[in-house]
């Protein structure tokens, strides 16, 4: 049957109008199969990582698989050689050293490992009512009501005065107990309810049932107290005073996914931001020799504000910059200068059940890519970036000669709220940089939701990037 030939009118309509497409009227058949592949390995990525030192842990393992050794200070580097170097356990950076020297810069893909939690107090263990309670101190943005009958795990370290550090992963094996945070039957609930979202669970409350058996043959107070301690001292060999040293989180148990009936979506905890994390560093394993040196930088503590010596802010990314470029003397600066940064991080996908939040035309949609998101902040563009011209640019040329589907984003309607990234802190270096990733439903949330094309997108982007 002979084509259709086009009017005048499609013609130009397609010459000169933006006219996104869902991604999956644009995917190769053949590409189906990676793209369920890569997003199996990123759901086991997340079941192991539900803390930033678990993905540390899980991101040397992997490396090493993929030929990675550790960089130690006055290294020699050749091209091709792949190195890391871990920051307290808690961030991690790797590079894959390319075939131009420093000097022309290096192409960096930064995201972020921490997510939001419920962290435990240094003296967190108290009973009340004959039931046993751990007080958390809450951690990043959270929406406080969300994190209230949902079955919890306990993860993290307790660092000894011995030197030894006992790693806890309670709740993670399918026959392990769980734990929960309550909240007040309706029956009971008339004044709650007429509190606004915000109020009506307040933080203080927020703490943790673990435990109602009182111990036994004692006629003391706080039984029950007791007789948890006695479990967690027969099982990690701690006292209540060890908590003082701990680093724990309640993070919810439940596993990565699919949601849907066709299976196009993937639902779990920590998708902001280890979906772009996981992206930067497969998309890293993929590399031979680049022409330029590639970097991913797994940065902790951005969900507040980056701080700390493990965040994007602190100097340790810099000296590991620099010792790289010690290898070639080459300057810091003169190596900043010419690099760019893909901050790869999530932006919220458009939801039709909250449109009034969002400006539809400049909103990320599911299914339609990786997004570029050019500024964040909030306001005023408050704590942006805001990239160039030229460097959007630059980008869209990167991605469209790898056939990456990719869609521009913006964090909700103006004054709506507005949010931020790692990319400020990079483009403080004299980095270009610019903020890209996968749009997210349910953001924050302890059941975040994804579209398996985006994460496959976003690391067809990432490895675009790193290749240009």
């Amino acid at each position: 049957m002979e084509e259709k030939q086009k009017t005048p009118g499609e013609l130009r309509r397609e010459a000169l109008l933006y006219q996104p497409k869902n991604g999956y009227d644009r995917l190769p058949k053949e590409e189906e199969g990676d793209l369920n592949a890569y997003c199996e390995d990123y759901k086991k990525f997340l079941d192991v990582g539900k803390t930033e030192r678990e993905c540390v842990d899980e991101t040397i393992r992997l490396a090493q698989q993929h030929g990675f050794k550790p960089f130690t200070r006055g290294m020699a580097l050749n091209p091709g050689d792949k190195v890391y170097r871990v920051n307290r356990g808690k961030a991690v950076m790797l590079a894959v050293m390319g075939s131009a020297p420093l000097s022309e810069g290096v192409n960096i893909g930064a995201a972020h490992i921490d997510a939001p939690r419920l962290d435990l107090k240094p003296n967190p263990l108290y009973e009340d009512a004959e039931l046993a309670f751990l007080k958390t101190h809450y951690y990043g943005g959270i929406r406080k009501y969300q994190w209230v009958t949902i079955p919890l795990e306990l993860r993290g370290v307790i660092s000894l005065k011995d030197g030894t550090t006992v790693k806890v992963a309670f709740g993670a094996e399918a026959d392990d107990p769980r734990f929960t945070i309550d909240d007040l039957l309706p029956h009971l609930g008339a004044e709650q309810s007429k509190k606004p979202l915000g109020e009506a669970i307040p933080g203080v409350s927020l703490n943790l049932l673990i435990g109602s058996r009182p111990f036994a043959d004692d006629e003391g107070k706080d039984r029950v107290k007791l007789a948890v301690m006695d479990l967690l001292n027969q099982k990690y060999g701690i006292t209540e005073e060890d908590f003082i040293s701990a680093e724990l989180s309640a993070v919810p148990a439940f596993g990565a996914t699919d949601i849907g009936f066709d299976r196009s979506l993937i639902g779990a905890y920590g998708h902001d931001d280890r979906v772009c994390g996981f992206a930067a560093l497969a998309a890293l394993f993929t590399l031979g020799t680049p022409r330029r040196t590639a970097i991913c930088m797994l940065a902790d503590k951005e969900e507040i504000g980056s701080e700390g010596v493990s965040g994007m802010r602190s100097a340790a990314f810099d000296t590991f910059m620099s010792d790289l470029c010690d290898s070639q003397r080459v300057p810091l600066k003169a190596c900043y200068e010419k690099s760019f940064c893909l901050s790869a991080d999530v932006t919220a996908a458009f939801d039709p059940n909250f449109a009034e939040v969002y400006e539809k035309r400049n909103s990320a949609r599911v299914n339609y890519g990786m997004g570029l998101c050019k500024y964040t902040g909030a306001r005023g563009k408050s704590g942006a970036s805001d990239a160039s011209a030229e460097l959007v640019a630059y980008v869209r040329k990167v991605l469209d000669e790898a056939d990456v589907v990719w869609q521009m984003a913006e964090l909700g309607k103006v004054d709506a709220g507005g949010g931020g990234t790692v990319a400020a802190y990079m483009a403080e270096r004299d980095i270009d940089t610019l903020d890209a990733g996968v749009p997210v439903l349910s953001m924050h949330a302890p059941f975040e939701t994804v579209s398996k094309l985006d994460c496959s997108m976003t690391f067809k982007g990432m490895k675009a990037v790193f290749e240009a």
